[in-house]
């Protein structure tokens, strides 16, 4: 097989006296996410659709909220972890594409430095990687401004 595919999904409710980052960078904005890591759900979602590509599992077997060695750890650090699991099966991205889901803050501003801030983790080019915004209008935890959420979807490639 020359190519899989991999799906992923997280979602992190909003709480006060957190920093919140998406994508590896610190968003200005008066909540954070919680979780027993930094709680970054677009690398959250990202990490388990490179696992699910491989039928490799999730996010939570490999980095689980019961080690403290993950407490407050910057999500990038599980990314870097993840994709050099893969290397080491010889498989490697082709390409990207995340949707994060926030009523706010409004992704826009940040969306170019998100990029540059996983395809340098990746190291990969910033072409591979695709990023979008989108609001909930107004519905359940994420429109009432609780909770924001992130999809990815990953293709990866067999090395030669």
């Amino acid at each position: 097989m020359k190519h899989r595919i991999g799906f992923g999904y997280d979602i992190h409710r909003l709480v006060k006296r957190r920093k919140l980052f998406l994508g590896g960078v610190q968003i200005s904005y008066p909540k954070g996410l919680l979780g027993h890591s930094d709680a970054d759900v677009l690398i959250h979602a990202l990490c388990d659709a490179l696992l699910g590509a491989l039928s490799l599992g999730d996010i939570g077997e490999y980095f689980p909220d019961s080690d403290p060695r993950y407490h407050n750890i910057p999500s990038t650090e599980l990314l870097k972890k993840t994709v050099a699991l893969l290397r080491r099966k010889n498989w490697f991205i082709s390409n990207i594409d995340i949707v994060v889901i926030a009523e706010e803050p409004k992704l826009l501003p940040y969306r170019e430095r998100i990029i540059k801030s996983i395809a340098s983790t990746l190291k990969i080019k910033e072409g591979f990687v695709s990023l979008k915004g989108k609001t909930n209008e107004g519905l359940g935890p994420i429109g009432k401004k609780q909770a924001i959420a992130s999809y990815a979807v990953v293709l990866l490639h067999r090395g030669v």
